[in-house]
């Protein structure tokens, strides 16, 4: 599992150091909150950025159930009362498999994969585009099939949007959840990424910029409408 906050690097020294504290108290207090135990996770810190593995024996319907829905409630906790710039807002990577200590902290399939799906360009979409959320939850393919699909510890599969994610030598499905936000307003947003601007590429048609309420706001000159309009790359 990894966790990310969004555009860390904008802020100032003391404001890093503050938002790096912030992200392991709500962290521990949703694990806490989730009866699991991080201080049996082997954890590697990384600056705006926390990878973790996670006792085999832990149950991955807590984690995804449980510890995704406190983890809501304390970063809608801790921002409350805080600026709009100075919101903590994260990205939540979460995958099973093998993954296997290492020199400079782990190798194997399943920390290649959390890394390639916590920098997904559909999941970085939709934490700009959600202005009312501070938390986006990507998990592979496997463990939506063999966990979310389901329904343990309550978890809703039609609450989560399958999204194909390519990023460097990695290609596969991961399914993308915004806690108290429904399949409607992510799957416009979880298509294909855009592709690469250069001054030959094509001007974007129909992108999504930003949802506010119920309304999609697109570019290209299209007016708002409603969320439930699709768009094409």
């Amino acid at each position: 599992m990894a966790a990310d906050v969004e555009k860390y690097s904008r802020l100032d020294t003391l404001r890093q150091e503050d938002v790096q504290a912030d992200l392991v108290r709500v962290l521990e207090e949703a694990a806490a909150l989730s009866g699991l135990d991080r201080t049996a996770w082997a954890r590697q810190a990384q600056g705006d950025q926390e990878f973790a593995v996670l006792p085999a024996d832990i149950s991955e319907s807590v984690v995804l159930g449980d510890f995704v829905r406190h983890l809501a409630v304390r970063l809608g906790e801790r921002n409350a009362n805080q600026a709009e710039d100075a919101r903590m807002r994260l990205r939540l990577a979460v995958d099973v498999g093998v993954a296997r200590t290492a020199a400079l902290g782990h190798s194997g399939p399943a920390p290649v994969a959390v890394a390639r799906y916590l920098n997904a360009p559909q999941l970085k979409r939709v934490l700009e585009a959600i202005d009312s959320t501070d938390l986006a939850v990507i998990i592979s393919d496997r463990l939506y099939q063999d966990v979310v699909r389901l329904r343990g510890q309550g978890l809703d599969p039609e609450r989560y949007a399958k999204a194909h994610i390519r990023q460097k030598e990695f290609s596969g499905y991961g399914w993308i959840h915004v806690p108290e936000h429904g399949p409607a307003e992510l799957e416009p947003l979880v298509a294909d990424p855009e592709p690469d601007s250069g001054p030959d590429a094509p001007a974007p048609h129909n992108v999504v910029h930003r949802i506010d309420g119920s309304n999609v706001t697109f570019g290209s000159g299209d007016a708002a409408t409603t969320i439930n309009k699709r768009y094409h790359q």
